[in-house]
């Protein structure tokens, strides 16, 4: 026998309580993982003491230091000693409460569980004590001290007493980055609230109270607050607001998206679903959305006790919230960013108050259409392209464009380049063309100066959503080939158009095998009948081999959609005449998401007479 293996047989261990300071540091390794976590906690407290300044300061990434102050009601004398015991709480005290919790904080274990992995001392003062107070976690009661009104929370050598989860902690950097970011998140909900951080006696940040326009755009930078669709619905007990960024200021990472249920920051993967699906057809896959999302229930229809640091939660009915985040932020997309001034809608200010407090308002924008996708004539637009004037006479003179922004081709020839007047701003937007630069590019001009569109990007759009209009109301148009389009396809094409001839005919296809070797295009959707049949075919029947039939038109419909778009749309160098220009941005004015392409590229944009100006040192 081995002397000195372990003796298996040894009487187990038999059960006893665990001392208390056991105890402590077991849930300490639940609520405080690192430095950051202990900033969250204390930042939490401070809120719900209805804090309106707090004051940050951080040494050694919060280390050797943590200091919050806040200027909240502060604690009475007699109740101090059990804001440092375990299980001790105001803001909760039945089991009903835990079930409508409307605190950030609410389990009384976060200054217990600190003191238990660091020396933390509490000057707190209410506003009828005559000084304030001081206590340490390892004292038994508290001492008289010196202090303004609130509370000042100090948290020196964390794990001091746990070695060996000290080694886990990261570099001073890395864990100031962290607790950074905890106090950007914390302050971005919170316009109403000063926050001041510092590092290693360095002012790093500081914000003043503010509203949420001006908040956002210090915390996420100007390009987030340039390019952002300001967000406000309401439905039964739910109410989404915030900001949704466009897809032209996508990023190659998620770091600049903020959810938060109720002012709590969430990472939550059914919201993040929503919000991801929502920006699914105007964004490339490979890019993120930036936002920043509050949604607002009864406290009764979520649970926030799911996760030690509550950054996670679980909603009564989840089906439900899920529906209305997608469809509220895929409303807000849907606009376009085409007003009577040609500018992006200016966001509406939250004013300087928490977001929970801010009065109910909807953003409307052209081609908004509560119930769903614009309705538009998906067979007439491609005659606008045709070869000549009196195809796109004979199709706008017999069309009725559903925003009403027009109603005859009569009205757009009219414009014979002299400046808009105000109702004609009003009613076109995006203004009348000008000319063609190097057949790629539609110069226009509104009231608010030039209007640059990317006339394939902008066309590609049209169809995308004229496409999904008619596909999902089951009513894709068919445009039979007078002499079918032969080409030569292997045994896997042949075989895939045999076997899906009822997603291929959904699509508007009709392709059929003249031979083992040989396929037939004998119709197309009228959408693209101007299309390269056979490049189309091909596409076509590569999607539905890779993703199978039905996925095809379920879970890559909009990658499908976007591939027959691109085939159609109108191509560099193709000139297009004054009308067909005019007709094309008619359209873009009637088209849901029709500022961007659907691979998230911007198709138009708006020079300003003042940006022009000062190109050209006008007034200097």
């Amino acid at each position: 026998m081995n002397p000195t293996a372990p003796d298996t047989a040894a009487a187990p261990r038999a059960i006893a309580a665990l001392p208390d300071q056991l105890i402590s540091q077991i849930a300490a390794g639940e609520v405080v993982e690192r430095p950051s976590a202990v900033v969250k906690e204390l930042l939490e407290n401070a809120l719900d003491a209805g804090a309106t300044q707090i004051s940050i300061r951080l040494e050694q990434g919060g280390i050797k230091r943590i200091a919050i102050t806040d200027n909240g009601r502060g604690i009475p004398v007699e109740q101090i000693p059990l804001a440092l015991a375990r299980h001790a709480t105001s803001k909760i005290g039945s089991l009903s409460d835990l079930e409508n919790v409307a605190t950030l904080g609410f389990r009384g274990e976060a200054l217990a569980s600190i003191a238990s992995v660091a020396q933390l001392t509490l000057i707190t003062r209410t506003a009828s004590a005559a000084h304030a107070w001081e206590m340490g976690a390892l004292q038994s009661s508290p001492v008289p001290s010196s202090g303004a009104t609130g509370t000042t929370i100090e948290v020196l050598d964390l794990y001091y007493n746990t070695p060996a989860r000290r080694k886990f902690l990261k570099s001073d950097q890395t864990e100031y980055g962290h607790c950074a970011e905890v106090v950007r998140r914390i302050a971005l909900s919170r316009p109403d609230v000063t926050f001041s951080l510092t590092h290693n006696g360095k002012t790093i940040d500081h914000w003043n109270l503010a509203d949420m326009d001006k908040r956002s755009a210090q915390i996420l930078g100007t390009d987030f607050s340039a390019a952002r669709l300001a967000l406000d619905e309401q439905a039964g007990p739910l109410r989404l607001h915030g900001y949704a960024g466009l897809p032209t200021a996508s990023r190659g990472r998620a770091d600049a998206q903020y959810f938060y249920v109720n002012g709590r920051y969430v990472r939550d993967k059914l919201l993040t679903h929503a919000v991801r699906s929502a920006y699914q057809d105007v964004l490339h896959g490979d890019r993120y959305p930036s936002y920043v999302l509050a949604l607002d229930l009864d406290p009764a229809l979520v649970d926030v006790n799911v996760h030690p640091s509550k950054i996670e939660v679980r909603f009564r009915d989840s089906r439900a919230v899920h529906q209305f985040v997608f469809h509220a932020v895929t409303r807000a997309l849907s606009q376009t960013s085409a007003t009577a001034d040609g500018q992006v809608p200016a966001p509406q200010p939250a004013g300087a108050m928490p977001w929970h407090s801010k009065p109910y308002t909807q953003q409307a924008g052209f081609g908004q259409q509560l119930g769903g996708g614009v309705a538009q004539n998906t067979t007439a637009y491609g005659a606008l392209f045709g070869d000549s004037n009196e195809a796109f006479e004979q199709v706008a003179v017999g069309s009725q464009w559903q925003s009403g922004l027009a109603t005859g081709a009569a009205q757009v020839p009219q414009f014979s380049g002299q400046p808009a007047t105000a109702t004609q701003g009003a009613e076109f937007p995006l203004g009348f063309a000008l000319a063609q630069l190097q057949g790629i590019y539609i110069l226009a001009q509104n009231l608010a100066g030039l209007v640059l569109v990317d006339m394939h990007a902008a066309h590609e759009r049209i169809l995308y959503e004229q496409f999904k209009t008619a596909l999902d109301s089951d009513a894709v148009a068919l445009q039979s080939l007078l002499i079918p389009v032969t080409f030569h396809a292997d045994a896997i094409e042949v075989g895939t158009a045999a076997e899906n001839q009822a997603t291929l005919a959904a699509l508007g296809f009709d392709i059929a095998a003249l031979s083992p070797t040989t396929l037939a295009v004998r119709a197309i959707p009228a959408l693209l009948k101007n299309a390269d049949a056979q490049s189309l075919a091909r596409d076509v029947l590569r999607d539905v081999r890779e993703y199978g039939g039905s996925r095809v038109l379920v879970e890559r419909r909009n990658e499908l959609l976007g591939t027959l778009a691109c085939h159609t749309a109108v191509r560099a160098n193709r000139i297009l005449s004054l009308p067909e220009m005019n007709a094309l941005l008619r359209q873009m004015e009637a088209t849901e998401r029709a500022d961007q392409c659907n691979h998230g590229r911007p198709t138009w944009v708006q020079l300003a007479l003042a940006d022009l100006d000062r190109l050209f040192l006008r007034g200097q």
